[in-house]
């Protein structure tokens, strides 16, 4: 093998492991994450993310930061690049802005993204977040 492939392939054996790395010390705590709507705050809390049932929490606040009592609120997985889109998850309130989907599945690792749709007033908003599992 040349220094050149030889240097190429210890790269990437260097980056897979640093990946398997965090993914191993992080695999159980909680991932957090946030992202936004037009009207919306939104904070998506996986508690020990992993293959199969999750819990999914959902912190909803308005852009002054009051919590959200909407009317509906919904997780939906989805994971593209195998084609898999599942059920969305209906959320139910645990406090005002505070909802909760449990369980929600998540059938294989990889890459997903978790649509939370926010239904009020009969308009709907989304925040997508990304998840690695």
């Amino acid at each position: 093998m040349k220094p050149r492939g030889k240097a190429l392939l210890a790269g990437v054996v260097v980056a897979l492991v640093a990946v398997f790395a965090v993914i191993w010390t992080t695999r159980d705590k909680p991932v957090e994450l946030t992202a936004g709507t037009a009207s919306y705050a939104v904070r998506l809390t996986v508690d020990s993310p992993r293959i199969g049932g999750n819990a999914v929490l959902v912190e909803v606040t308005d852009l002054a930061g009051a919590p959200v009592v909407a009317d509906e609120v919904t997780v939906e997985p989805v994971m593209a690049d195998m084609g898999h889109a599942l059920t969305p998850v209906p959320a139910t309130a645990a406090a005002p802005g505070h909802y909760r989907a449990d369980p929600t599945d998540l059938p294989m690792a990889g890459l997903w993204e978790l649509t939370v749709t926010v239904r009020r007033d009969r308009a709907s908003e989304h925040a997508v977040f990304t998840l690695v599992i």
